[in-house]
């Protein structure tokens, strides 16, 4: 695959992230899907497959009366491997265990890993 196409693929994913489009996210992903989510250099989630990652989609979504990633550069690290810088802003819905409250602003810089396999995302890694 080209870097353009790569490119295509990784913006679909996020424009359908940002308006919570959960089928049009799980149609670009690969059969055996890998998602992890990496906070201070700790893994807090990983789901192996497209049923359990369509699973976290579906309770992520009901956390946030909105949310928005944004990317804010490009780093190909090799051939079908892209690191993306990215902006994440989020307002939540509920109340969550650490003391954020509903109607609370989540603001978050990071970076996102995206592996490509035929033509599918089949490795997303989110770190902040």
């Amino acid at each position: 695959m080209d870097s353009k196409e790569i490119r295509d693929i990784i913006e679909n994913y996020l424009e359908a992230y940002n308006s919570y489009e959960i089928e049009r996210m799980v149609e670009l992903l690969h059969k055996d899907i890998i998602f992890r989510n990496i906070s201070n250099g700790e893994t807090t989630i990983e789901t192996r497959g497209i049923q359990a990652f369509r699973e976290l989609a579906e309770q992520s979504a009901t956390m946030f009366s909105s949310r928005r990633q944004t990317i804010t550069d490009y780093n190909v690290i090799r051939d079908d491997n892209v690191e993306v810088g990215i902006h994440y802003e989020g307002i939540l819905a509920v109340n969550l265990p650490n003391g954020l409250k509903s109607g609370d602003k989540l603001e978050l810089k990071g970076k996102s890993t995206f592996k490509i396999r035929d033509g599918k995302l089949s490795l997303i890694e989110d770190y902040s």
